[in-house]
């Protein structure tokens, strides 16, 4: 999405203090000897339930390798991840897919929509898998949001890259989970329909209670969220309350010039 301004809306007091997901002393090795490579080096960080956090860092800081593993995508190497109080390393295969299924929402850049559904059926998919009625109401406000009312009987090859985009948003929300793991999600939207998506997904954690981590390169993105998590070289380097899209570009460009000097 461009750089434009985008004004930050006041943010109410919370009390909540309950953690909705938690990695401790979290570290992930890929390869061995020559090829080894360390992508998350001991990270400690909590995501608050009802809260809307960003994570940000340079290309190869971690960030999404991060997301995978909180999301129980991928496994850890050392460490722990949980979601609530969930161990996920001491999860099985059929045990990691439910959790996945119940109680996380995903929006990846890829879609990763069935060809042969339509958008409201790719929307319904996770609730009909489990079992679920689908809350109808909240459904439609998902749909009317993400701009999709009148493109519910197309399939994904009927619909542009952007609008395949919003579908897997309102899958993700429609199910109401527990945690939503977002990776760029509005990197394939236009600059208006990006915000709405990212205003649908702050209102759904004023209003609902939803939790939200996102990964984004964008600072006016990031500014959507209560806190921006940094990393660099697998490590949290700091972290940004209540952000505005300058105070992380300014945060990002000091990362930077300190990555060029060392």
């Amino acid at each position: 999405m461009p750089h434009t301004a985008v004004p930050r809306p006041a943010v109410p007091t919370r009390t909540t203090t309950a953690v909705a997901a938690r990695a401790t002393d979290l570290s992930k090795v890929y390869g061995q000897g020559e090829t080894r490579v360390v992508a998350l080096d001991s990270v400690d960080v909590e995501f608050g339930r009802a809260r809307f956090t960003a994570i940000m860092g340079p290309s190869g800081s971690g960030k999404s390798t991060l997301m995978h593993c909180m999301a129980g995508l991928d496994s850890v190497t050392s460490g722990s991840a949980r979601i609530g109080d969930v161990e996920l390393a001491a999860l099985n295969d059929k045990q990691l897919t439910r959790l996945r299924r119940d109680k996380i929402g995903f929006i990846f850049q890829a879609f990763n929509l069935l060809p042969t559904l339509t958008a409201l059926e790719n929307i319904t998919l996770p609730m009909d898998i489990a079992g679920r009625r689908p809350d109808r109401e909240w459904v439609d406000r998902v749909v009317e949001t993400v701009g999709l009312s009148g493109r519910l009987k197309h399939r994904p090859a009927q619909l542009s890259g952007g609008q395949q985009q919003r579908v897997a948003v309102a899958r993700a929300l429609a199910a109401q989970p527990e945690i939503i793991f977002a990776d760029e999600p509005t990197g394939n939207l236009d600059s208006r329909s990006g915000a709405e998506v990212l205003g649908f997904l702050r209102e759904s954690v004023r209003a609902m209670d939803q939790t939200v981590v996102m990964v984004t390169h964008d600072p006016v993105a990031a500014a959507f969220a209560d806190r921006v998590v940094f990393l660099a070289d697998g490590r949290i380097v700091d972290e940004l309350p209540e952000p505005t899209a300058d105070a992380v570009l300014d945060r990002m460009r000091r990362f930077e010039a300190a990555g060029r000097t060392n």
